[in-house]
């Protein structure tokens, strides 16, 4: 496999990862669990490359939201348009994607966007999670976050408002997409060519030969002898920053590649299991700390954007990780949560946004669980949001 992602539109480097991912997924599985099929699945627990093909595809389908935003845009360039719902037949929306985008769409009308703008807009949310819009609370906060970022983007025009809302959320998942990829898919392309030239691969020979720009050696070797000490402990050790303060996230990469030849030589299904999750905790806290924060926080608004951490926030409510015929939404798992604020004016899924580390870890840690609860879920890959052939966009 390539070491970068190669160029193309976002949805066609996005098609490009979440294939990458799906053979990871799958040549790392069948190093844990011999008997592993893709189409029966697995004994042994996912690993993080399994859930890895989800997310990008949920990613994928805010990019789509992005394309189809920008068709509607180039479409109400050249002539005035009717209603919302003939433009939506025109672009060949329908579905759950339609519904949400006609009922954020009408919110941000309420919020005074011309309707060419929010029928555009309103498609940008239309492949996230519907469920949180049914309380007023949310609808309301959702439409005025977009309304805000509406009315400080840059440009004159309605329309160049929203070509910026557009093109900064289809940015945001691209950058984060394939800054995941080509950190964490790289670790375990080198690992994977790393492992055929090495007999008898253990954990200790893992910690003696093989090394990622970046690790240091002595800290992989700390953190594996800490792991195994907790790995039985529920939840599993997931906060690094306390238990391994200022150790390299790099390093704990390669403790996770040690964790999963550990795992493989486990005499039983528990013990083996309960390795795989520390492992995905590793690979999570590098992809989360380090790999995808940059996309989320730049150090800047950049030329024709709104901001990314704003953005966030406007969308934070409506995240969903498909996990084959399983479901994780983040409304279900904020409203687990305590009231940040004490005010029940504001409902518990918009005080929280998935631009910030502390806000996005401690979710993301259950969708994990989520996904162990549901093992062959994750072996059911989602479908194509475009065709090999014809790269045409396929929502729905």
């Amino acid at each position: 496999m390539p070491r970068t992602v190669p160029r193309g539109t976002p949805l066609e480097q996005n098609h490009f990862i979440t294939q990458g991912y799906t053979r990871f997924a799958r040549t790392l599985q069948a190093l844990v669990d011999p008997d592993f099929h893709p189409e029966h699945g697995s004994h042994a627990r996912p690993g993080w490359f399994a859930f890895a093909i989800h997310a990008s595809h949920e990613a994928g389908k805010g990019m789509l939201g992005a394309a189809i935003a920008r068709r509607i845009i180039d479409l109400a360039q050249g002539e005035m348009l009717s209603s919302a719902a003939q433009v939506y037949d025109r672009v060949g929306l329908h579905g759950a994607m339609r519904q949400g985008a006609e009922k954020l769409s009408g919110a941000l009308v309420q919020q005074g966007l011309p309707r060419e703008a929010s029928t555009a807009l309103g498609v940008l949310a239309g492949a996230l999670n519907l469920e949180p819009l049914g309380d007023p609370r949310t609808l309301v906060s959702t439409a005025h976050r977009f309304a805000r970022l509406f009315f400080q983007a840059p440009g004159i025009l309605p329309l160049e408002k929203a070509e910026s809302l557009t093109l900064t959320l289809e940015r945001m998942l691209n950058a984060g997409n394939i800054a995941i990829f080509t950190d964490i898919g790289h670790a375990a392309e080198q690992y994977l060519a790393w492992r055929p030239t090495t007999s008898a691969v253990t954990a200790e020979r893992v910690l003696q030969e093989f090394t990622l720009p970046g690790a240091k050696p002595a800290e992989a070797r700390r953190a594996l002898g800490v792991l195994l000490d907790h790995a039985n402990e529920s939840p599993a050790p997931s906060d690094f920053g306390r238990l391994f303060p200022g150790m390299s996230s790099v390093s704990l990469v390669v403790t996770a590649f040690a964790l999963l030849e550990q795992a493989r030589q486990c005499p039983g299904p528990a013990a083996r299991d309960a390795l795989i999750g520390v492992a995905n905790n590793c690979f999570a806290w590098r992809e989360q700390l380090d790999a995808v924060q940059p996309a989320f926080t730049p150090p800047s608004t950049l030329p024709g954007e709104v901001s990314r951490p704003d953005l966030a926030l406007a969308m934070t409510p409506l995240l969903r990780l498909g996990l084959g015929a399983v479901q994780w939404n983040f409304s279900d798992y904020a409203a687990t949560q305590r009231d940040r604020d004490h005010n029940p004016l504001t409902s518990k899924p918009t005080e929280y946004n998935w631009a910030l580390f502390p806000d996005r870890w401690p979710a993301l840690l259950t969708a994990f669980e989520l996904g162990y609860q549901n093992p062959a879920a994750l072996w059911q890959l989602p479908p194509p949001l475009i065709t090999d052939a014809s790269h045409a966009l396929t929502p729905g």
